[in-house]
């Protein structure tokens, strides 16, 4: 898989409200499909993802099969102080991707 593309202010004034924005490449295999050999395409998609601010949970979002391949999320969050927010994605075959970004507050 692709690393994660990640898109958060690199600074913001304290209490502004700013958006997040993610994109991880995942083909989010939902179970029910076929190969072109006719045989079925097993179970693969991401089932949970959360960020958290400087340690704490700040968004969850848990997917289903219906979600589309690559999975693009956004989110509004107040920027409180500078840190760094942390994304993790886990997926049915235990894999965990993550990434991380750092905010200035001012």
């Amino acid at each position: 898989m692709a690393a994660p593309r990640i898109s958060v202010p690199e600074t913001a004034a304290r209490d502004e409200i700013i958006e997040i924005r993610t994109l991880i490449s995942h083909p989010m295999d939902n179970g029910y499909s076929y190969d072109i050999a006719g045989d079925l395409v097993p179970r693969h998609i991401i089932h949970t993802f959360f960020v958290t601010y400087n340690g704490v949970e700040i968004f969850r979002a848990n997917m289903h099969p219906a979600q589309a391949a690559n999975p693009y999320l956004t989110f509004h969050t107040r920027a409180v102080e500078s840190g760094t927010m942390e994304f993790t994605w886990l997926d049915d075959r235990g894999n965990v991707y993550t990434g991380a970004k750092e905010i200035t507050v001012t």
